[in-house]
C-alpha cells in the first residue's frame, strides 16, 4: 500500500517597505520552507498570513495597518512582523486578533510563531530543505544585505530604535551567499544595508579567510572588489560620502562595480543639514563628484532629498536647487517632510506649512525631471548593455535596465524587436530614443 504523505501548511506573506525588509521576508520564507511549509500566493490558500510592516513613516505605518486589516478580513489568521512589530500595543489595540506580534529581523520569533499557528503534521518522509534560499525577486536579480542598524542619529530617522546600531555581516558569509546566488542564476547584485560605507566598522575592518585561499576584510572597498569577481552586476545602494567611497570609483572604471552610486543626501543647506545632524559639506561633495566623473565618466548618481524639514526657509531651498543643477544628478526621489512618532525632529521649530511643502516638492521634481531628461537625451545613438526584466513574446517587446537603473525605483529601457530574449539576459541595445525618465531602444543584432 502506497503512502499517504500529509499535506503541508501554506503560509502567505505580504511584505511592505524598503528592500532590507523584502531580505527579511526572504530569510523567514526560506526557513519556513526548510522546515516543511508550503507557500500560497493568495489570501484563501493560506492557513497563516504573515504581515512584514515598515515603520519608517507615519504613512507607512498606516499602510502597514490597512495590509494588516485586509489579511484579518480576507484570512483571519494573522502573525505581523518588521518595523512596526516594535508597536505591539498600537497594533493589538486596533486589531485584537492578530496571533503574534514580533519585532524586525527576529527570524525565530515570528518561524516560532507560525510554528504554534499552523503545526506542521509529523512525517518521517518529507524532506523539504531547499538548495537556496527563497526568493521575493525574480531569478536574475538579488538583494544582498551585508549589515543591520545604523549608527547614525540623523533627526527625523527612528532607524537606530527599531533596528539598532551597525552589525556588520562577515564578509566570506557575504560572499557565500553570493556565490549561492550567481550560481542560482542571479545577475545582479544589489548591495543594501542601512550604511554601506560603514560596513565592517564594528569588526574594526578585520581580515578573514577565503575558501581557496586568501583572504578579505571586512570593508566596503574590499568586499565591492571580490563580489565583483563573480561574474555579476553588482550595484551599491546606500552609501554614505565617506572619504573611503573615492576608492571604488577606479573598480567601476574597471568594470568590477556597475558605476552607480546611491548616496542619501537628504538636502544640500547646511543650516538644514545641521538641523537633520548630517555632515554639512556640500562644497566638498560638489568636488568628488566632479573627480568621480573624471575617473569613470558614465557613472550615475541617485539620491533622495527631504523637502519642507522643520526650518527649511525659501532661502535654503533655493540652495538645494541651485546644488541640483550644479551636481547634475542622474536619478532623484524626493519626500516631503513628514513627523515620525519618536523622531527628534518632531520637537525642532519652523514647522513648513503642507502647501509649501507641496509647492517645493513640484519644483524640485520639475528641476530633476528637466535634468533627467537631458542626461537620458546624450544617451540616444549610443549602445547599453540592458539587464531583461520582461519580455512580451506576443508584441515582440521588452522591458529592461540600463546599468545606471536599480529595480523599481529608476528608469526602464523598453525594447522592440525583443520577442526572442528571455528575463535575466544581458544584451547591448541601440538606444532610439529617450524621456524623461526612460530609454527606447532596440537590440543589436
Amino acid at each position: 500500500m502506497a503512502t499517504i504523505l500529509p499535506t503541508p501548511p501554506k503560509v502567505g506573506m505580504v511584505s511592505l517597505g524598503c528592500p532590507k525588509a523584502l531580505v527579511d521576508s526572504e530569510r523567514i520564507l526560506t526557513k519556513l520552507r526548510a522546515d516543511g511549509y508550503a507557500m500560497s500566493p493568495d489570501y484563501a490558500g493560506a492557513d497563516v498570513v504573515l504581515v512584514n510592516t515598515c515603520g519608517f513613516l507615519d504613512s507607512a505605518k498606516e499602510e502597514s495597518l490597512e495590509a494588516i486589516g485586509e489579511a484579518i478580513a480576507e484570512n483571519g489568521r494573522v502573525i505581523v512582523t518588521g518595523c512596526m512589530g516594535n508597536e505591539a500595543d498600537v497594533i493589538r489595540a486596533r486589531f485584537p486578533d492578530v496571533l503574534a506580534v514580533t519585532g524586525p529581523h527576529q527570524y525565530e520569533d515570528v518561524v516560532g510563531a507560525v510554528h504554534v499557528a499552523a503545526p506542521m503534521p509529523p512525517s518521517a518522509y518529507l524532506d523539504l530543505v531547499p538548495e537556496r534560499d527563497l526568493k521575493l525577486t525574480p531569478r536574475h536579480y538579488s538583494y544582498l544585505k551585508i549589515s543591520e542598524g545604523c549608527n547614525h542619529r540623523c533627526s527625523f530617522c527612528i532607524i537606530p530604535s527599531i533596528r539598532g546600531d551597525l552589525v556588520s555581516r562577515r564578509p566570506d558569509a557575504i560572499l557565500r551567499e553570493a556565490e549561492k546566488l550567481v550560481a542560482g542564476g542571479t545577475r545582479e547584485l544589489l548591495v543594501i544595508s542601512q550604511d554601506t560605507s560603514a560596513y565592517g566598522l564594528d569588526l574594526k575592518h578585520a581580515a578573514w579567510p577565503l575558501k581557496g585561499g586568501g583572504e578579505i576584510r571586512a570593508h566596503m572597498t574590499d568586499l565591492a572588489r571580490e563580489l565583483g569577481r563573480l561574474g555579476a552586476w553588482v550595484r551599491l545602494h546606500y552609501v554614505y560620502p565617506y572619504p573611503h567611497v573615492d576608492r571604488v570609483i577606479p573598480l567601476m572604471a574597471e568594470g568590477l562595480v556597475l558605476p552607480y552610486l546611491d548616496i542619501p543626501f537628504q538636502h544640500a543647506a547646511p543650516s538644514v543639514l545641521k538641523a537633520m545632524k548630517r555632515p554639512a559639506n556640500e562644497a566638498r561633495v560638489l568636488e568628488r563628484i566632479r573627480g568621480w566623473r573624471e575617473i569613470c565618466p558614465d557613472i550615475a548618481i541617485r539620491s533622495t532629498f527631504v523637502v519642507g524639514f522643520p526650518g527649511e526657509t525659501e532661502a535654503d531651498f533655493q540652495y538645494l536647487m541651485d546644488w541640483l543643477e550644479q551636481a547634475q544628478l542622474d536619478r532623484v526621489g524626493a519626500f516631503r517632510f513628514e513627523p515620525v512618532q519618536g523622531a527628534a525632529a518632531n520637537d525642532l521649530p519652523g514647522a513648513v506649512p503642507e502647501d509649501v511643502k507641496e509647492e517645493r516638492y513640484a519644483r524640485l521634481m520639475e528641476l530633476t525631471a528637466r535634468i533627467s531628461a537631458e542626461k537620458l537625451a546624450t544617451k540616444v545613438g549610443r549602445t547599453l548593455d540592458v539587464i531583461i526584466d520582461a519580455v512580451d513574446v506576443e508584441t515582440g517587446g521588452a522591458t529592461g535596465r540600463s546599468q545606471a537603473d536599480a529595480p523599481e525605483i529608476d528608469g526602464e529601457v523598453h525594447l522592440r524587436d525583443a520577442g526572442h530574449l528571455a528575463q535575466g539576459d544581458i544584451v547591448a541595445v541601440e538606444i532610439e530614443d529617450a524621456d524623461e525618465h526612460d530609454l527606447f531602444g532596440v537590440p543589436r543584432a
